[in-house]
């Protein structure tokens, strides 16, 4: 049974939220503080299959948790807001979260984003090479390690995804729907399509040699994006 972290501090949301996970057999563990989260992860990380994390908590932020999930493993992680805004969006996506949804909400909204998010997690590469690369770019598949000019970059599981996505399909235009089909599937309508340019611009700044200016992710206008000129080899 997959477990699902809920930290939230409004009790009776909590209590909603965990009759409607656990209706779905989904199991559960609820914290209403920030310390409280912090030591089950520190604790029970490995149990644990994703997070719903609130933002605001009375003695912290829901950012503190993702952080500290984020850098034990790579557990998949959604805020809930009641602030629907850029700042708040960048910041969390930023820290390795997968999706935020904003209060208040529809729990088969929840439940399909929960569904999604899980699904992106499970899928495994295709392709029959494992070592994919692209002028400075280097991708192992096997291990999920991305390197530039030989260096290792570390990228969240969705800017890995989105990398991904743009190299298995070289010297193609994708169209920004397109994209938001193979990174969320059927959920896509859920997605905020501002969060696709949150992710592409934070791609660029960690694979581009001038993000100003990229070369490698170049906008076509009107249309979406393609890798540049460049075309993939694989070794």
């Amino acid at each position: 049974m997959m477990k699902i972290l809920i930290v939230e501090d409004d009790k009776p949301i909590a209590a909603g939220l965990t009759y409607s996970l656990e209706q779905e057999n989904y199991e559960t563990i609820v914290c209403y503080t920030c310390k409280e989260a912090q030591e089950v992860v520190a604790s029970q990380l490995d149990d644990i299959t994703l997070c719903l994390l609130d933002l605001s908590l009375p003695d912290g932020s829901g950012y503190d948790i993702c952080k500290m999930v984020k850098e034990k493993s790579d557990v998949p992680v959604i805020f809930l807001t009641a602030v629907d805004d850029e700042v708040n969006v960048v910041m969390g996506l930023d820290m390795g979260a997968d999706d935020y949804i904003t209060k208040p909400f529809r729990i088969r909204e929840l439940l399909s984003r929960i569904a999604s998010v899980l699904r992106r997690y499970e899928r495994q590469p295709t392709n029959d090479t494992h070592m994919k690369k692209i002028r400075h770019i280097t991708v192992d598949t096997m291990r999920g390690k991305v390197c530039t000019h030989g260096n290792e970059i570390e990228l969240t599981a969705m800017e890995y995804r989105l990398l991904l996505t743009f190299i298995s399909h070289p010297n193609q235009v994708l169209t920004r729907e397109q994209i938001l089909e193979k990174l969320w599937d059927a959920a896509g309508e859920f997605v905020n399509d501002n969060t696709l340019t949150v992710y592409i611009k934070r791609l660029r700044e960690k694979i581009e040699e001038n993000p100003q200016r990229p070369t490698f992710i170049t906008t076509v206008r009107g249309v979406g994006y393609r890798i540049g000129d460049a075309y993939a080899t694989k070794s």
